[in-house]
This record gives C-alpha cells, structure tokens and sequence, in this order.
C-alpha cells in the first residue's frame, strides 16, 4: 500500500532548497537542566507532547520540481533520541565544543529531521540539544513546540494525547484537479470583489490607501534589491561550514528594563544596540577599521498570529535588513541611531517582500533560488534573533531548566548568528560563527556585556544629570 504524501508549502521547500554543506539548515535549541533525568520519562514525555506534531513522524521526498511529506514507515524514537555524557568534570566550554560539533553535521535526509542529545553530567546537571531543519517550521514555532515539553512545576501529570485523525481526500483526476483550482480562483476572485466593494462604502477613501500601500510594497521591494552589498571586513569570509558555538552569562531583564525606561526605548531597542556595541568591540580587539556605512543584519520578523494554534508548525516569518551603526562610537547616540532604523523598519513592508519573494522562489527552479539567495546574503553580515521566552522558570520531566538557548541557521554566504532570547527575568545571548571567520566566540559573548554596561552606565548617568538640573 503506497504512503500518502503531503505537498510541501512553497516558503518551506524554499528552505530546505537552502541546505549546504557551508550552512546546514538547522534550528538548534540548548536546554541546560539543574539535574539528571530519567531516560525513559524523557521519552514518555516525547511521545505524549512531542511527537503529538505528525510532522516529526514524517520525512522529505524530494522529487525535484516537487517535495512532499510522507510518513516513515520504519519511524523509531530511538533513532532520532540519543543519550551522550560528558567528561569528567565537565564546564561550559566542554559543552559549547559539543554542541559546536553536532551543529556542523547535517540531520539524516532518510530520516524525520530532528535529532535530540541527552547529555549528562554537565556542571552537575544535565542539558538537552535539539535540531530540527528549518523547512519543518520557523524559529518562533519550534521554540514554543520546545517549551511544550515543559511544566510550570517539577511534577507534571503527563496525559495520554490523543492521536490526530486525518482524512485523506479522494484522489482525483488531471482534470478535475484543473476544474477544482478554477472553481477555487473563481469564489476566490467574487469573495475579494466583494470584500473590496464593501471596503469602498464603509470607507471611500479606501482605493486611494490600497494604491499606497501596493506602492509602498513596490517602493521596499525595490529597495531590497538596490541595497547595496555589505562591506569587506572579516566577518564576510568563504565558509567551510564548521562552526563555533558560545553563549554568555544572562543578564538581568529588569536591568535591560531600567535602561529603556532611561532611554524612552523598547527592551528591543536596547538590546539591539548592545548587539552593535559588541560588534564595535570585535573590530577594536581586531584592529580593523569600523564601515562608515555600518553594517546590516538580517532579523527574522513573525507574520504568525499570535493566537494561532501551536500545531500549526510551518515557515510563516519574513526578513528585514536592519542597518546596526557600528561607526558610531558614543553609546547614546549609537541608541538613538538604532532606535531611528527600527522604527523605520516597523513601518516598512519588507518583512512580507521577503516572506513573498521565499514563497515565489520556493516555486521556481532551483537555480533562480541559488542566485536570489547569493544576492540577498550579500547585502548582511549576520543574523540577528530576538525571542520573547517565558516569564517564569520551566521545568522537564521534573528537572529545572537553568539556562535555554536557541540558534537559527545562517543562510547563503553568511557566517554568524547572534541570538537574543528572554527566560524567566534573564536576558540570554548566544552565537554561532563559522570557523573560517577570524572572530572568537566566547570574546564576542564578553563583549555583549561590556556592550550593555557601558550603554546603562551611560543611560542611568544621562537620567540622573537630567533630574539633578530638573531640582536646581
């Protein structure tokens, strides 16, 4: 009997079009616990929540012009499910070099792709790392489908959850697969007529704020492709796909929070700049001169609805280019810099330009999306994420999560990812550089917290002298 298949979306096979050797489309997550846990609660707790999400049961058939999902028959949790200690006494940097280590090896195309370590004795706890390919869903998805392992105490009530029931729908014939599409483009067209009919009584002034809206869509599209390529500095460099992971000592959120507050900035605002206050550092330490023109990463921006439900996995996020002012030295100014660029991209469109153009190359031939991807990859020097977590601490199979970092893939030719994730009223920076790139991730990581000091140093004496001049 032959295995049904699902047609992949188009942004998603985009995605894993985007797989190299250099950069591995890969989402990794590291969940550092205070404790050892159990094996086999792990793995009940992966088939009750995990696995609940049929798409980690399903692997990709790539016929070329077409990629589908279909069910593995010979899916088993112990080949995706690996259970790895640690030497001796085990710190930071012994785990770093593993994770540095699984994040340079591809997932297994045979098989579902994701694959989860248990690593124990790790600083007298324990850690998980996660990898799940990009095509599957994007980083906002996974991450919530990661915290879904996890409780709100040490002692969950694991339930029995109900298998999905899916339907498959008769399969019909070349023509009344045409005749279905055009009975769809038809309701389709009467259902937006209608809508735009309705638009016009309710508000007359409405065509005229489409036809800007389509030209302010025109007018960013046109601007991504004329933006000019980034810099040559040593963070632009061939890749061998052999990468350097580091993360850093969290932060206190309320400290981020006080800074912003001192700024009349988001926490975001904040932490964007600290990001290009690092950057300035690396360039310093390396002697190399700063780009007068500063240099652009490109940021991941959810179009998901905040209220959709956590089974929907898929790929719904766009890109924008944000301009990081590393020539600019003095930490306030180089805020007031960075909050002007991310207010200009809030009221933007190149998030859906980009989201639009993935869907588009993710139907086109493979070669147009290589040549996109070259074109776009030149125009930034690095990824830069930044995921709101939980507010509270986050328990797994009864084992306190410590410390949870996530890391998107780079694609093209970059070479570095910085991440930002909040958890439980810490601020949390990580990294991941390519080897070939001359930048020491662990210094990178010290020079995000000399990055925010400097800039709450600055931000708090700036409020301070403000009220002593208010008093006299």
């Amino acid at each position: 009997m032959p295995l049904t298949r699902t047609p992949m979306t188009a942004v998603d096979r985009a995605w894993l079009r985007m797989d190299t050797p250099e950069n591995p489309m890969m989402i990794c997550g590291v969940l550092a616990m205070d404790r050892p846990i159990s094996i086999n609660r792990l793995k009940r707790t992966l088939e009750e929540r995990f696995l609940r999400f049929h798409r980690f049961r399903q692997r990709v058939v790539d016929k070329g012009d077409r990629a589908y999902w279909q069910d593995d028959p010979l899916f088993d949790l112990d080949n995706h499910l690996h259970q790895i200690a640690l030497p001796g006494d085990a710190d930071k940097a012994a785990l770093q070099k593993l994770v540095s280590d699984l994040n340079s090896s591809s997932l297994d195309f045979r098989r579902p792709l994701w694959q989860l370590h248990y690593i124990d004795n790790y600083q007298g706890g324990s850690a998980l790392l996660l990898r799940i390919h990009h095509c599957i869903a994007d980083g906002i998805s996974l991450v919530r489908v990661m915290l879904s392992l996890t409780d709100r105490g040490p002692e969950p009530k694991l339930a029995k959850v109900p298998a999905r029931v899916t339907t498959t729908p008769p399969k019909r014939s070349w023509i009344q697969a045409t005749l279905h599409r055009a009975v769809d483009s038809v309701q389709a067209a009467n259902y937006q007529t209608r809508l735009f009919i309705q638009s016009v009584r309710d508000e007359p002034e409405y065509p005229l704020k489409l036809a800007s809206t389509a030209g302010s869509v025109a007018f960013d599209l046109l601007k991504l492709g004329l933006a000019p390529v980034e810099p040559e500095t040593g963070l632009k460099r061939p890749l061998c796909g052999r990468k350097r992971v580091a993360w850093a000592e969290p932060l206190p959120l309320d400290e981020v929070k006080a800074c912003a507050r001192a700024l009349g900035g988001t926490v975001n605002d904040i932490l964007m700049c600290t990001a290009t206050g690092a950057l300035q550092r690396h360039f310093a330490a390396h002697q190399e001169g700063v780009p007068e023109c500063g240099l652009r990463v490109a940021v991941p921006f959810n179009l998901r609805p905040l209220n959709q439900p956590i089974d929907t996995l898929g790929n719904q996020f766009g890109l924008v280019l944000l301009a990081l002012p590393v020539e600019v030295r003095d930490p306030i100014m180089c805020f007031r810099q960075v909050q002007e660029n991310m207010n200009r991209l809030k009221r933007s469109y190149q998030a859906q330009v980009t989201y639009s153009l993935l869907d588009l190359f993710g139907r086109g031939p493979d070669v147009l999306e290589r040549r996109a991807l070259h074109l776009l990859s030149n125009k930034a020097s690095a990824v830069l994420t930044n995921v709101p977590g939980p507010k509270h601490a986050l328990y797994l199979a009864g084992a306190e999560v410590t410390q949870p970092m996530f890391w998107v893939p780079q694609s093209g030719s970059i070479g570095i990812g910085m991440s930002i994730f909040s958890y439980a009223g810490t601020v949390q920076f990580g990294i991941t550089i390519d080897k070939n790139i001359p930048a020491d991730p662990d210094a990178v990581m010290e020079y995000f917290q000399e990055s925010f000091q400097a800039l709450s140093h600055a931000a708090l004496a700036g409020r301070q002298g403000a009220l002593e001049r208010r008093a006299g």
